[in-house]
């Protein structure tokens, strides 16, 4: 016979494992969600791990940015979202497209109709011998998007809300870089991409033209509710989004969320940037150096739960 006691036991554990039955998968909600996502390359029999268990989480209509030192991952992550890698294990799912099972065909498809791209290289973004409205309309004819004077009219409208109407007759050498870049913007943007992808796009560009490159990020976010992701080393790019997400390691670190608050005396408007650490799948969470360096943490910590928070200590310190 089972006790009450027991009994209440069984009922909680039934209600415990029905509520986590019940609880959305991960990422349900999100336009790009990679969970616990793994690269491996090998050369010369010696394995690199370019990412080790990423996740990362990205709305519809989000505007953010990807920043980390150079091996960090961030482009492996970039070419694997753009279809142009395939993950080794984990997961990556954009717009409902599952990226680790597509097919050679599918993979196109969704090159042409589900992300647009944007490379750091100028000259990698346009062909040279055809003019700025010609290159706007070539994705659209490869996709069989469309007759000639609906290409045309989609082209006329990227470019003037781009803010390069003069610029539809001149060929790629005829155009400054910054005007090249905006050219590759619409390019991208031709198909009505879900996402749009952009490495380093400002990294050749001077301050004024990268200026302008963003402005065109921004306003293609704005009217036509494209979601973007920016990989940069651009410190101003970065500061320029609501949110920007750290790489460390193949894993994602950290992440900063902007937001405009407004002083209730004065009326004036001020931009408020927190810092918070991320706490990945697998409970793993990347300290900053400075603040281990600062502490002597290595090897390992002493962690101790509170009521409202989880305290860590170097392992040869008296808790507090």
């Amino acid at each position: 016979m089972t006790s009450p006691s027991t009994a209440t036991t069984l009922a909680e554990l039934e209600q415990r494992a029905a509520a986590r039955r019940d609880r959305p998968s991960y990422g349900h909600d999100a336009l790009i969600a990679c969970d616990r996502l793994v690269r491996i390359f090998s050369a010369d029999g010696v394995e690199v791990q370019a990412l080790q268990g990423l996740d990362l989480l990205v709305t519809e209509g989000e505007l953010m940015a990807l920043v980390g030192a150079s091996g960090s991952g961030k482009s492996t992550l970039m070419n694997i979202l753009a279809g142009l890698d395939v993950p080794t294990a984990g997961s990556a799912k954009v717009a409902g497209c599952d990226l680790l099972s597509m097919g050679s065909k599918e993979r196109l498809r969704y090159r042409r109709d589900i992300v647009g791209f944007v490379w750091q290289q100028t000259a990698r973004n346009l062909l040279p011998y055809l003019t700025a409205v010609q290159n706007i309309t070539l994705p659209m004819q490869l996709r069989g998007r469309g007759r000639g004077r609906e290409r045309a009219d989609r082209a006329e409208s990227l470019l003037r809300m781009l803010g390069l109407e003069e610029c539809r007759d001149r060929r790629p050498q005829q155009l400054s870089g910054g005007q090249q870049q905006r050219v590759a913007i619409a390019v991208a943007l031709a198909n009505r991409p879900s996402v749009l992808l952009a490495d380093e796009p400002t990294g050749e560009l001077d301050s004024a033209s990268g200026e302008q490159v963003f402005a065109a990020f921004r306003r293609a976010n704005e009217e036509l509710g494209t979601t973007i992701v920016i990989v940069t080393h651009d410190h101003a790019v970065a500061s320029e989004v609501r949110r920007t997400v750290a790489i460390r390691d193949g894993r994602t670190s950290s992440e900063v969320l902007r937001r405009t608050e407004v002083d209730a005396a004065t009326g004036l408007e001020s931009q408020v940037a927190r810092e918070y650490a991320m706490l990945d799948r697998a409970g793993r969470l990347q300290l900053p150096a400075d603040y281990t360096e600062a502490l002597g943490m290595e090897h390992r910590v002493m962690l101790e739960l509170e009521q409202d928070h989880i305290g860590v200590w170097p392992d040869d310190q008296p808790r507090p």
